[in-house]
């Protein structure tokens, strides 16, 4: 196919990367580049820049995941960062979340390719699945959602204690001024504005991390994880 054609080269930063998982990587971007534009994933004229501007500025998410963590990627589309986070991180357990069909069935066949063993995909919306999945120590996402109403979806979904890093822009300054109150109010206790892949992309890759407290997604979410939590346990007890 012509897109496909288009793909250019790996860069030699993507070797470093990537490790032993470089072919993988090579991999995805080719299927990212055919079948992804066929089924409208990515757009077209993304094939020029999906190793700069899309595998290699998630996978310097890296840099500020904790090590032996779970992970849920919400939003996760094509796969984007989660994917690229779990070819360079085999030591977290990582969920796509997606809810729309067709990316779950590409999301699930990538995983099955590429041997992700450590990869799960789940259909469903961030709200949906609170108390159905355990609570993850990070929620990672790109491109999802302004950052007050992506911390309404994927704030609940942390334990207590953990963090969502969000992949942003130019405007993440702004966005995390203009979500301070709703951040607050969703048990967020520190927030941050971080910048990664020195050596690797340029411009580097802006990160929003939000930490919370022990009562991830604040009061308003408190009863309703209970009442989930209750719900699932009357479940396997039947």
């Amino acid at each position: 196919m012509t897109e496909a054609a288009e793909l250019p080269p790996a860069p030699e930063q993507a070797r470093e990367v990537f490790g032993h998982r470089f072919a993988d990587a090579v991999r995805y971007a080719e299927l990212l580049a055919e079948a992804g534009v066929q089924r409208g994933l990515i757009g077209p004229r993304e094939v020029p820049r999906l190793w700069e501007r899309h595998l290699l500025n998630c996978a310097v998410l890296s840099e500020v995941v904790p090590e032996g963590v779970t992970v849920c990627d919400v939003g996760s589309g094509a796969g984007l960062p989660g994917i690229p986070l779990a070819l360079v991180r085999e030591d977290l357990k990582i969920t796509l979340l997606e809810p729309l069909l067709r990316r779950t069935t590409f999301l699930t066949e990538v995983v099955e390719l590429l041997g992700l063993d450590h990869v799960t995909v789940v259909r469903g919306r961030a709200e949906e699945v609170m108390g159905k999945l355990p609570p993850v120590h990070v929620v990672t996402a790109r491109a999802v959602a302004p950052l007050d109403r992506l911390a309404t979806w994927g704030i609940p979904l942390l334990r207590p204690y953990g963090e969502m890093l969000a992949l942003k822009g130019d405007t993440a300054e702004e966005e995390l001024k203009a979500a301070a109150t709703a951040l607050s109010k969703l048990g967020a206790v520190e927030t941050s504005v971080l910048h990664v892949g020195e050596g690797v992309v340029d411009p580097l890759s802006t990160v929003v991390r939000v930490e919370v407290g022990e009562s991830p997604g604040g009061v308003r979410f408190a009863a309703k994880r209970a009442k989930a939590a209750r719900t699932g346990r009357a479940r396997r007890r039947r």
